[in-house]
């Protein structure tokens, strides 16, 4: 059994705005018709909660997760994203929101017992399938950059970060899906360009290697703190694009895709800080599976959990039917 974690950063379940909120405007095929016609806005959840599950469709679960965790003050990118990784509230732990990167105190939870780590020390396969350029690791090298929290989860369970060379090789995918930002951005002209469809495609063979298979798309977050509504719809768009690829090459029967995130922002365009709005958890895949792993998640410190449980009680009873 597997399990894709596509993290958008920064995606809350907001107002059915379209003034202020992109989902509310944009266009988006793939997700609405995976929503049963339905917005990835809290309305949605509101009027499907008699079922204590929220939104439930033929291929889908959506559910609201609390990303303020009991803390004064709007969630950040750090805190929240360690809670993701570790199922432990960091805010809690060390009494207030922190981000956007790891300080001393948030980066040692990340570095003691994150989901990378105890997969590794399980002897299940994960990986963070995003490249990054080389810019990137002579940054982290010189100490001109710190990792933000994934990449030092990662690195901490021994996972190597993939590199151009993976990317060149199809073996990982760019921030933004496509790697045209790699040619147009960072200046790399032979990196090899894809469609989003074909991008979707590609993260659902990418996954197929492992238990746990991880993206971060943290674009949407860099968006939504410049309130740019254009570049939102465009942005996700793309992001749509990719999920209908992604949906036709995924097999449900083999596992779930989890799309959630770590606070609000680009959901409310208004304002350029993060918001207090709970965030989605959209899972894909079998029902029972998904029944499963949706039952009793309440916040993001239950990501971690759900996942692990999904993994070891499927894989488990894979090997006991072997024996």
């Amino acid at each position: 059994m597997k399990v894709l974690f596509l993290f958008l950063d920064g995606i809350g379940l907001g107002k059915n705005d379209p003034e202020i909120n992109p989902f509310a405007k944009a266009n988006l095929p793939n997700l609405e018709n995976l929503l049963a016609g339905n917005k990835l806005v809290m309305d949605t959840i509101s009027k499907n909660s008699s079922n204590g599950s929220g939104l439930v469709t033929e291929r889908a679960t959506l559910t609201a997760l609390d990303a303020g965790l009991g803390v004064d003050g709007l969630p950040q990118s750090a805190t929240g994203q360690a809670a993701l990784l570790t199922g432990i509230n960091v805010s809690v732990e060390i009494g207030y929101h922190y981000g956007p990167k790891p300080n001393k105190e948030v980066a040692a939870y990340l570095r003691n017992g994150n989901i990378f780590c105890t997969l590794d020390e399980q002897g299940y396969k994960s990986a963070l399938l995003n490249a990054y350029p080389p810019g990137y690791f002579a940054a982290i090298e010189s100490g001109r950059r710190l990792f933000s929290a994934i990449p030092l989860a990662v690195t901490s369970a021994g996972i190597p970060l993939k590199t151009l060379d993976d990317l060149m090789e199809g073996k990982a995918l760019s921030a933004d899906f496509t790697a045209q930002g790699w040619r147009d951005r960072l200046e790399l002209p032979d990196t090899p360009v894809m469609t989003p469809l074909q991008a979707g495609a590609k993260l659902a063979e990418l996954s197929e290697a492992y238990h746990l298979a991880f993206f971060e798309y943290w674009l949407s977050d860099y968006v939504g703190h410049g309130q740019d509504m254009q570049g939102a719809q465009s942005l996700l768009t793309t992001f749509d694009q990719m999920l209908g690829g992604l949906l036709k090459s995924w097999n449900d029967r083999e596992g779930l895709i989890l799309i959630t995130s770590d606070h609000g922002n680009m959901e409310d365009l208004s304002t350029r800080r993060h918001t207090a709005n709970p965030v989605p958890a959209l899972v894909v895949g079998d029902t029972q599976l998904r029944e499963e792993f949706i039952a009793g998640l309440e916040d993001i410190t239950g990501v971690t959990p759900a996942i692990l449980n999904l993994i070891q009680k499927e894989n488990n009873s894979s090997s006991s039917q072997g024996a």
